[in-house]
């Protein structure tokens, strides 16, 4: 069973109880009318333990499943992850353009070929002399 995700603006939008919620990109588009869906978005709550335990708990039973992940970050503090489709006004900005083109390496700054490859990788075999004292079960008939 897939996820489903709460429709909202913003991160504290989407943590708020009643917030409707999809499953696809699609669903999303069709609950939140006049609205342009950007994507899942992913955000990080830093709350106190009390009010960490408080959200999850409101999301529990009935709430959607997945979409609130609970972290701890390196001092010990509880981090909860909040994925969302992120909906915006269609006017208010255009939709930003995603770069498809690969990161461009400069030139002499890698030297990962110089370091794996700078032999061949498959040594040439040579084949192994068959022993004298084996039989050859296989030769064929001299005709």
């Amino acid at each position: 069973m897939s996820l489903a995700y709460p429709v909202a603006r913003s991160l504290e939008d989407a943590v708020r109880p009643g917030v409707p919620t999809a499953r696809t990109r699609r669903e999303a588009a069709s609950r939140s009318p006049g609205l342009r869906v950007e994507g899942l978005e992913t955000g990080w709550l830093h709350l106190a333990e009390a009010d960490a335990a408080t959200l999850l708990a409101a999301q529990g039973g009935e709430g959607p499943a997945g979409h609130l992940q609970d972290y701890e970050d390196s001092s010990g503090h509880r981090v909860i992850a909040v994925t969302w489709w992120r909906v915006a006004d269609p006017m208010a900005s255009p939709a930003p353009a995603r770069d498809r083109a690969p990161p461009s390496v400069a030139p002499g700054s890698d030297h990962t070929d110089d370091l794996y490859f700078r032999r061949g990788r498959n040594k040439p075999r040579r084949r192994k002399q068959a022993d004298p004292n084996q039989l050859d079960l296989f030769d064929l008939p001299k005709m």
